[in-house]
């Protein structure tokens, strides 16, 4: 097993496009660090960086102590799992988990001891004679993993696994993936765009944007301490309401209210930021967020309800309330909520970074 380390990354095709800007990250050994952002953020060409399929424009990659900027993928000791299982279709399960080791000259014993291995810990032992064409979707995938697995490389890396998976079938090969991962113990940097699957999986979460880092560290601290508005708008579902509110004497306004809340010092407006779930009927007693607004809308989602409504005097600034269980509040109805001072985050409005608490 290794670490992987990269120093002030860069990447820019031809044309001048930098795809990647100046990434520095620590991978310790043993860890599982999810790379998370929209389409285009950059997070899958830096996971082919990482692999040697692209190569890199500026700065360093370290896998355990070898420099690997000029190494081919073949050389890095990885092993790689991509969105398309590659699985060959004319080859039996155990053909497809041993080819690899085949190809490097592994001995028939040893080939036989991993393949089992695997297959045993994949839960594919009864499908070791069968070809793809025979297997589910969730079957292939633990193939696609297996093979990289009979390798026992220095690390792993999953470019998306199972964005072609139903939701069904994604929730229970993330919960596989997670306790796989911790029963080998192998250095692992793992792709994807959906937030919830980042935040499950993850040790260490990379939350990326425009080719820059916004954000790393655990999930519930990116979580509860989202250190921009981007982060704070991406990590969560539904994502935290995002309020403009000016200071008037002091204190912050909103809309057509006071929102019961001091004024940053030297600064005229911020962005105040409240999570769903911290929305509570009924006005702030002592310090904290009171917001009042009309509902729009209902969404029941069995166990909880989502109240979309607008903030008094500001129609265009639209806020999501979370509810436990069932809600009868009818739209056009107007509440008033409130949140602690404590789960309340002010945002600077130019550079979108979190303002010191």
């Amino acid at each position: 097993m290794a670490s992987i380390t990269l120093r002030n990354v860069d990447k820019v095709y031809a044309g001048g496009v930098q795809a990647v800007r100046n990434v520095s990250l620590d991978v310790a050994d043993g860890e599982l660090v999810v790379l998370v952002g929209p389409s285009g953020c950059g997070k899958s060409t830096l996971l082919r960086m990482i692999a040697g399929l692209e190569s890199i424009t500026g700065g360093e990659i370290r896998i355990g102590e070898r420099r690997v900027n000029e190494l081919e993928p073949a050389e890095r000791d990885i092993a790689m799992v991509f969105q398309n299982y590659a699985l060959y279709p004319h080859m039996t399960v155990f053909d497809n988990l041993a080819y690899g080791l085949r190809n490097r000259g592994v001995p028939r014993a040893e080939i036989d001891r991993r393949v089992d291995e695997a297959a045993r810990l994949l839960e594919i032992e009864p499908f070791l004679a069968r070809k793809p064409r025979a297997l589910s979707g969730g079957q292939r995938q633990r193939v696609a993993m297996g093979r990289a697995i009979v390798r026992e490389p220095q690390a792993f890396l999953f470019d998306e696994p199972l964005s072609n998976l139903d939701a069904k079938l994604r929730n229970q090969m993330r919960i596989e993936i997670r306790q796989l991962q911790r029963r080998l113990g192998t250095t692992s940097v793992y792709v994807t765009h959906d937030q919830l699957e980042a935040m499950t999986l993850a040790d260490l979460l990379v939350v990326m944007n425009k080719g820059e880092v916004e954000q790393v560290g655990p999930p519930l601290d990116v979580y509860e301490r989202p250190a921009s508005v981007f982060v704070a708008g991406f990590i969560g579902a539904p994502a935290m309401n995002l309020i403009e509110a000016k200071a008037v004497n002091g204190r912050l306004t909103a809309g057509s209210g006071a929102l019961d809340l001091p004024a940053p010092a030297g600064v005229d407006t911020v962005r105040v930021g409240v999570r769903p779930e911290h929305l509570h009927f009924g006005s702030a007693d002592g310090a904290g967020l009171t917001l009042g607004l009309t509902v729009d809308a209902i969404e029941p989602v069995g166990a909880e309800t989502y109240l979309h409504g607008h903030l008094d005097g500001s129609p265009r600034t639209t806020l999501i309330v979370r509810v436990a269980g069932k809600s009868l509040i009818p739209p056009g109805t107007r509440i008033d909520t409130h949140a602690a001072a404590g789960d309340v985050h002010l945002f600077d409005i130019a550079t979108g970074k979190r303002l010191p608490d």
